[in-house]
């Protein structure tokens, strides 16, 4: 795992630097737990190292996105996945690479429908979902807000 940092070597959130990982995944060698573990450290580093606010809810809902967009990577494309987790602007972006230039289209909600839900529920969790063609295949980009959208002491949500 490689750690991209601000130009004078310190990570710099505020600025928007962004602040990265990279892995690459060989298809044979893809386990989609290592890549939530991936994630999970990665957002540990932040909160340690950066100082930056890191939920549970944000934890949960990276790796649900993190299996999900390596898992239809790894099923529906050929050759290597790569995984890239970058923060700027408050946001943590999933960035999945896979060799396969057909882009993913979401299919009409359908209760009855069994499996075939993954990129409904990324929808669903991530603040946006991008999907890009390359030279070599496509990127699938997820952004998630790193700062919860609720308020703490919101009776409703329950407070401190």
């Amino acid at each position: 795992m490689e750690s991209v940092t601000g130009g004078d070597g310190r990570p710099s959130p505020l600025t928007g630097t962004p602040i990265r990982v990279t892995v690459r995944l060989e298809k044979e060698g893809v386990n989609i737990a290592r890549a939530r573990d991936l994630a999970t450290a990665f957002l540990g580093r932040v909160r340690d190292e950066l100082g930056m606010p890191v939920s549970a809810r944000v934890v949960g809902d990276t790796q649900l996105v993190v299996s999900e967009l390596v898992t239809n990577a790894r099923k529906y494309a050929p050759g290597p996945v790569s995984l890239e987790l970058r923060v700027a602007a408050g946001l943590l972006e999933v960035v999945v690479r896979d060799g396969d230039p057909q882009l993913p289209v979401a299919r009409p909600a359908d209760a009855d429908r069994i499996g075939q839900h993954g990129l409904e529920i990324v929808k669903a969790i991530a603040r946006d979902l991008e999907a890009t063609r390359e030279p070599t295949g496509k990127r699938i980009t997820a952004r998630i807000a790193l700062v919860d959208d609720c308020v703490v002491d919101d009776p409703l949500v329950g407070g401190p």
